[in-house]
C-alpha cells in the first residue's frame, strides 16, 4: 500500500468485524485546529451529532488507538491527537508534560464541542486529561482515566517503551517497524501490529519511514547521548513526562473520576491506593489487561465508559 493512497479509516470495517459490529459504520473524518502559537492540532470526529466522549491517547500512540473502542461505544465522539503525536504538530520547547499539552485540549473542546464531556485518557492522556478537568470543570462531565496514576514508578512499565523507541529514526519499510514492535512484544497480532505501525507512520519525501511522534525522536537522541535526562538530546522531555506530579489536579477535579488499571498494567496495587488517598470519591476498576487496555479490551472498556455516563 503506497503512502499516497493509503486511507487512514480503512481499518475500521475489519475492526469493527472483530468485535461483532454490524450494521453502517460511523463517519469519520479528520479535524485540524490553528493554534494562536502557529501549530496544527488534529484530531478525529465519529458520528454526524456533535461529541459526548473525547479521548485521550498516551504517550507515543495517537488518536487512533481509540478506534475498536469508539465502535464498540456506539456515540459520536472525538478523539484527540496530542501535541508531539499523530497529525498535531511536535512543540520546539520539547514541553510535553500534562498541564502543557491540557492546552491544547481546552482548545479542542472549545472549537470541536458543545457540551461538557465524559474525558477518557489513557496514560500520559489520563494525567493530561486530569489537568483539563481540573483547570475547567465546565468542559468535563465525567473523568476516565485509563491505567496511570500521577505516581507511576517510571522506571516500571514505561521504561519499556521508552527502550522500545530508542532505536533508529528512520526505516527502509514499515516492515521493519512491525518487527521491532513483535520483537519487543508489543502490538498482539501481526495483524494489529502493521494497523498501528500504518497509522503511527508516515512516508518521508525521501522514501524513509518515520515515526509520527516526536517521542520516539526524543528517546533515540538521548539513547545516542547515553543519556534519559540531558535536555539538549530530548531526555529532559521524556523525564518530565514520567516524573511522579499532577496530584494537586487530581484532588482538584470535580467531576466523578474512575479509574480502569489493568490486572497486569503499570499500576500498582500501592499506586491504587495512593490515587484512593487522593480522590476518595473515585471508583477504581481492574481489568484482566496490560496496560494498553483500549486496544486489548476495547468492547469492556467501551461498555465501562458508557457506564461512567449513567
Amino acid at each position: 500500500m503506497s503512502a499516497d493512497a493509503f486511507d487512514e479509516f480503512s481499518f475500521l470495517p475489519d475492526q469493527a468485524a472483530d468485535i461483532g459490529v454490524t450494521g453502517a459504520l460511523p463517519t469519520a473524518r479528520r479535524l485540524s485546529l490553528d493554534l494562536p502559537d502557529g501549530r496544527t492540532l488534529s484530531g478525529l470526529r465519529y458520528g454526524e451529532a456533535a461529541p459526548v466522549v473525547t479521548f485521550l491517547h498516551g504517550a507515543g500512540l495517537n488518536a487512533h488507538t481509540w478506534d475498536t473502542t469508539v465502535l464498540a461505544l456506539g456515540l459520536p465522539t472525538l478523539s484527540v491527537d496530542l501535541a508531539g503525536h499523530g497529525d498535531s504538530s511536535w512543540r520546539a520547547d520539547l514541553d510535553y508534560s500534562p498541564r502543557t499539552l491540557a492546552a491544547d485540549v481546552v482548545a479542542a473542546l472549545e472549537a470541536w464541542t458543545d457540551a461538557p464531556q465524559t474525558l477518557v485518557g489513557h496514560s500520559l492522556g489520563g494525567l493530561t486529561g486530569a489537568a483539563v478537568a481540573a483547570g475547567r470543570p465546565d468542559l468535563v462531565r465525567e473523568l476516565v482515566i485509563v491505567d496511570i496514576t500521577p505516581g507511576v514508578d517510571p522506571d516500571a512499565g514505561p521504561q519499556q517503551i521508552r527502550s522500545f523507541f530508542a532505536g533508529p529514526t528512520d526505516w527502509a519499510t514499515r516492515d521493519e517497524l512491525v518487527d521491532r514492535a513483535l520483537a519487543f512484544g508489543l502490538g498482539g497480532t501481526r495483524r494489529a501490529a502493521e494497523r498501528g505501525v500504518y497509522l503511527n507512520s508516515r512516508v518521508r519525501p525521501d522514501g524513509r519511514v518515520e515515526w509520527k511522534h516526536h517521542f520516539a525522536h526524543l528517546a533515540a537522541a538521548a539513547a545516542n547521548a547515553g543519556a534519559t535526562d540531558a535536555p539538549d538530546a530530548g531526555g529532559g522531555a521524556l523525564a518530565r513526562l514520567l516524573s511522579a506530579s499532577g496530584w494537586a489536579d487530581v484532588e482538584a477535579v470535580s467531576a466523578p473520576i474512575t479509574l480502569i488499571r489493568g490486572a497486569e498494567g503499570y499500576v500498582t496495587d500501592a499506586d491504587a491506593a495512593e490515587f484512593a488517598r487522593h480522590a476518595p470519591a473515585a471508583s477504581v476498576i481492574v481489568v484482566p489487561a496490560h496496560h494498553n487496555v483500549q486496544e486489548e479490551i476495547p468492547v469492556e472498556l467501551a461498555a465501562l465508559v458508557r457506564t461512567a455516563r449513567t
